[in-house]
């Protein structure tokens, strides 16, 4: 193993250091680091939280400041915080207007989040986001993942939050756009979690494993290396297949990178998941390309789409200023 680390042990607490020093001007760090903070609150505003496991940075700290999260809550790597980090973040950032949860459906972080729910003495609702259709079960769920599509999610709903839409709308709104929203991954190459020292997988020099999780769960099934054309007909048909939008629908493709994927292939598969959207009447008038929603050092690639309407592009092209995602500001 070869990573830029002191020791597995200190590696979340050195690098969650080094997060607050270089984007002090927005976030703050929390007591013992059980959250990331926006510096500047706005009041009477929800407050949107959410969090898991680390590895998969720049989600979720990466989007924490104006028009996406109030605060996130980082667990260890590949592991879901725990409900006092939840709790200590809302009694930070709710102003009075209520918190609302966003969860990615694994079943360590949606029963710790609903533990903080219940415990926490506030008003708090939750979104949780299940847009992976490789398969319905897997090693850490009930029912379907929650992967790239919770950063749809946590940008439209944490626009519309700073526009001052109130909480049970921001829910209506958060399950709305999960449910327009799906995505499918293919690893190349596993990833490595620093503690374990070595590949929490193995793939053939020949093989990858389509429809695979981010913390390297099995997907549908393990298939020959195939062209770029050949893995996004069968990613976007995939989601396609699920997600049925009307002919004619204009959406945001989201073409995200797990960590070790050069941008020049992501964007050869912004090119055929475009050209494989048009064959099917679909038109892709948002992107988004690059590495969001990572898993440590996987090689690969996840392909989200989301239906629009008027609104959601609004909420899509409105202010964001984090530091993984800034525009408009």
């Amino acid at each position: 193993m070869k990573k830029l680390i002191n020791g597995a042990e200190t590696v979340l607490e050195e690098s969650l250091d080094g997060f607050a020093a270089a984007h002090a001007d927005i976030l703050l760090l929390g007591a013992e680091r059980k959250f990331v903070r926006r510096r500047t609150l706005k009041s009477g505003k929800v407050a949107l939280i959410s969090g898991g496991g680390s590895g998969h940075e720049p989600l979720h700290a990466g989007f924490v400041g104006h028009g996406m999260l109030d605060a996130a809550c980082p667990g260890q790597v590949f592991t879901s915080p725990t409900p006092d980090q939840m709790i200590e973040a809302a009694e930070a950032v709710d102003t009075g207007a209520g918190v609302l949860f966003i969860v990615k459906n694994y079943e360590g972080d949606v029963m710790n989040f609903t533990m903080a729910a219940e415990m926490a003495g506030r008003e708090v609702a939750s979104v949780v986001t299940n847009d992976d259709v490789a398969v319905e079960k897997s090693t850490y769920t009930t029912g379907r993942r929650g992967v790239a599509g919770t950063l749809i999610v946590e940008k439209m709903v944490g626009a519309a939050a700073e526009n001052g839409m109130p909480l049970a709308a921001l829910k209506a709104l958060g399950d709305e756009i999960n449910r327009r929203t799906r995505s499918m991954g293919v690893a190349l190459l596993p990833c490595t979690v620093p503690a374990a020292g070595r590949p929490n997988f193995t793939l053939a020099d020949d093989e990858m494993e389509m429809g695979v999780g981010i913390h390297g769960e099995p997907g549908r099934r393990r298939v020959r290396l195939a062209s770029a054309d050949a893995i996004a007909e069968e990613l976007v048909g995939a989601i396609l297949k699920d997600l049925a939008p009307e002919p004619g629908s204009e959406v945001l493709l989201l073409v995200n990178g797990f960590g070790a994927t050069p941008l020049i292939e992501l964007y050869l598969m912004v090119n055929s998941a475009k050209r494989i959207l048009e064959g099917a009447g679909i038109t892709a008038t948002r992107f988004l390309t690059g590495s969001y929603v990572t898993s440590l050092d996987m090689a690969g690639v996840s392909i989200t789409v989301s239906v629009l309407d008027g609104q959601a592009m609004e909420l899509w092209g409105a202010p964001v200023h984090t530091a993984a995602l800034r525009w408009g500001t």
